[in-house]
């Protein structure tokens, strides 16, 4: 038996355009926002995609410190809506000069924190992919940041509105699962061991030293630009950090606590034989007050034993239930000879399969109606935590216990201490106190 949304929630936005389709026109019946993109890269580019697409946005400005990847952006931008945006090497000199009212901040993992903070404090408004920062007090800077300014600051975790993952969460909510004693949430991909790629210098164009940033300054490899930088951990945090925080996400978006109360994680790197430095194996175990839940992932032996290789599996008293991505949800009851299993399908959008175009309209109705937004960095910050204490339990080798409401470790000055880093020169490291 198949359940459609419309039993759940009401219908979606209109059926996705392609970025090759004609020009974009603006509408005149709406505010029509001064936006700029800061990391122009692959998934930059999609975030801008839907904030053009919205007719919503002037394109005044983009920034990368990688003039290749700049420069053919630019290029799209000006071919789809016929506007010139600025080109910027250093985001301080964009904010400074176009003062634009829109940010979007879709730089590697360790940049998003400086840039929202100094872009909120220039009067923008901001959209900031995931994961919110490299460390647990970055997140909470930014949160800082956000309410001094009065600013909206959405998060992209864009499924807190794709149309399953809203009635899914309704599903469960409404108790038709059960009571949930235990989440499990898994990415299982394929893969192998690999091979090492060779340091090179940074090709014409890219400056290196301001890519790193507040990071350690590395060779360059072309494993870790574009794109690769997410499996190395002094610019982000392995599949836990990057895929996990979706999956976080759910899970707090379903319970009403707010964080786990005990951590424990093990794995390694048992496969991999490149460069990474992200564990290619990781299980974890995050202990709630009403529920325990579990993560799990693999970058070898792809899943083909179970139905989905990615998700997560909330377990309740009346059955299992299945939160995916490109195969929608799906409610395993316990007495299947009794009753039928229910699905339903995504809706989701292309390219690359998202719904950042419902998350860009509440963007935009957030800013408009001066409420908080569906993924408010509060909201970003505690899931970003919950990957980020399991990766820092995987570092000291041991279980934690978390102090949420105090954001500490309990009785672990070694740990507290991970729980922010030393920037690399000239960079400090934002007032999170």
């Amino acid at each position: 038996m198949t359940l459609t949304r419309r039993e759940f929630v009401q219908s979606s936005l209109a059926t996705s355009l392609a970025l090759g389709a004609p020009r974009i026109l603006r509408s005149a019946e709406n505010k029509t926002y001064r936006t700029a993109l800061i990391g122009t890269g692959w998934w930059g580019m999609n975030i801008l995609g839907e904030a053009m697409r919205s007719q919503r946005s002037k394109v005044v400005a983009m920034c990368d410190v990688d003039t290749n990847q700049l420069d053919l952006a630019t290029a799209k931008v000006e071919e789809l809506t016929g506007d010139q945006p600025k080109k910027f090497h250093d985001y301080r000199e964009l904010l400074h000069e176009t003062r634009p009212e829109i940010v979007i901040v879709a730089t590697p993992d360790h940049w998003h924190p400086l840039i929202t903070i100094a872009a909120v404090q220039s009067g923008a408004h901001v959209y900031v992919e995931k994961p919110v920062g490299h460390t647990i007090r970055e997140g909470r800077a930014m949160v800082k940041a956000a309410r001094e300014t009065d600013r909206v600051v959405q998060v992209g975790t864009h499924r807190r509105v794709s149309p399953h993952n809203v009635s899914g969460m309704k599903f469960l909510k409404e108790g038709n699962a059960g009571e949930i004693g235990a989440v499990r949430a898994f990415v299982h991909y394929p893969g192998g061991p690999g091979s090492p790629t060779p340091d090179s210098e940074p090709p014409t164009g890219l400056d290196w030293d301001m890519w790193c940033g507040p990071a350690p300054l590395s060779p360059f490899n072309s494993k870790l630009h574009p794109k690769g930088f997410r499996q190395f951990l002094d610019y982000a945090n392995g599949t836990l950090g990057d895929w996990g925080i979706h999956w976080m996400d759910q899970i707090l978006w379903w319970t009403e606590e707010k964080y786990p109360r005990r951590v424990f994680s093990t794995g390694g790197r048992h496969i991999k034989e490149d460069n990474t430095t992200a564990p290619d194996t990781q299980y974890a175990s995050f202990e709630f007050d009403s529920f325990t839940a579990a993560w799990e992932h693999r970058q070898y032996g792809a899943n083909n034993a179970e139905s989905t290789n990615i998700g997560c599996y909330f377990y309740g008293t009346k059955g299992t239930f299945h939160m995916g991505w490109r195969d929608g949800w799906t409610f395993y009851p316990n007495n299947i000879k009794s009753q039928k299993v229910i699905h339903e399908d995504p809706e989701l959008h292309e390219p690359d399969q998202q719904n950042i175009r419902e998350l860009w309209a509440d963007f935009l109705s957030a800013i408009e109606n001066h409420r908080r937004p569906a993924c408010d960095i509060e909201i970003g910050h505690r899931s970003t935590n919950m990957s980020l204490l399991g990766m820092l339990s995987l570092k000291l080798g041991r279980s934690i216990e978390w102090d949420g409401e105090r954001e500490l470790v309990v009785g672990d000055d070694e740990a507290n201490r991970h729980l922010q880093r030393e920037y690399r020169g000239p960079w400090e490291y934002p007032d999170f106190a």
